[in-house]
């Protein structure tokens, strides 16, 4: 794993904790601007798909969160062009993403 803060080290137990009780392709957390942590795993049903980021900021943004600090991602695959585009869009530019595998090894850190 890189050197993450403590905080992004939650995220990241969050995220595969979600990722291993669900069985799912991805499981991600979000930490949103006020500290509180949002954790989900991607949804695949024959009516309804969403990302695990979509997961996370779908829950922040009910919940009346105004933006996000950081976003890890764990799966088989890298962050997604759209789910960077979901960062974005709810918590601006600058938003740390960091994204590993199913074990919680971090290989990419990147800023939306």
């Amino acid at each position: 794993m890189t050197d993450l803060s403590a905080e992004d080290g939650k995220l990241v137990t969050l995220a595969r904790a979600t990722r291993a009780r669900t069985g799912a392709a991805e499981g991600a957390a979000v930490r949103d601007q006020d500290g509180r942590t949002y954790a989900g795993a991607t949804v695949s049903l024959p009516s309804l798909s969403v990302s695990a980021v979509g997961v996370c900021v779908a829950m922040a943004v009910s919940s009346g969160s105004t933006g996000l600090q950081a976003v890890v991602v764990l799966g088989d695959s890298t962050v997604s062009d759209a789910d960077l585009a979901v960062v974005r869009d709810f918590g601006g530019s600058g938003v740390t993403v960091h994204s590993g595998d199913a074990r919680g090894d971090i290989a990419t850190t990147t800023l939306s």
